[in-house]
């Protein structure tokens, strides 16, 4: 099996238009996380949180370059200074200063706190772990 980069991912045509997430994990193998509609909505609302902070952006689907492969942060909230910096890099080697993840059933709050670590590793200042009956956890570097 061949390791795949994240631009071989965006270039392949399967691999498009997916009604799942997928992120490379360090190996460059592909691992998916289906998303349900609630999933959806809770990146709504997040992002709509979100917007009203001034001197950046908002993104959803934000990928990013981390020590085990590219993850994809469900919601993000990225400074002017870094989107200068950046541009239209894909993934971004830097995380967005938020990083948001939205829990799916599958996922375990232990997972989800591993994965925190990797965006604060990436740069993020912080990390909002969001679970869908409204719990939220912050975890900060």
């Amino acid at each position: 099996m061949s390791t795949l980069t994240w631009a071989d991912v965006m270039a392949n045509p399967y691999l498009q238009d997916l009604p799942f997430k997928i992120e490379l994990n360090k190996w460059g193998r592909i691992e998916m996380s289906p998303a349900s509609n609630e999933h959806g909505r809770l990146q709504v609302r997040i992002a709509n949180e979100l917007q009203g902070r001034p001197g950046g952006q908002v993104l959803v689907e934000c990928s990013v370059a981390t020590s085990d492969g590219v993850r994809v942060a469900d919601v993000a909230w990225v400074s002017d200074e870094r989107l200068a910096r950046f541009g239209n890099a894909t993934p971004y080697p830097q995380a967005p200063e938020i990083c948001v993840e939205i829990m799916s059933p599958s996922n375990t709050w232990g997972e989800m706190h591993i994965k925190a670590g990797l965006y604060l590793e990436a740069g993020a200042d912080e990390v909002w772990i969001v679970h869908p009956d409204g719990e939220r956890r912050v975890v900060r570097g």
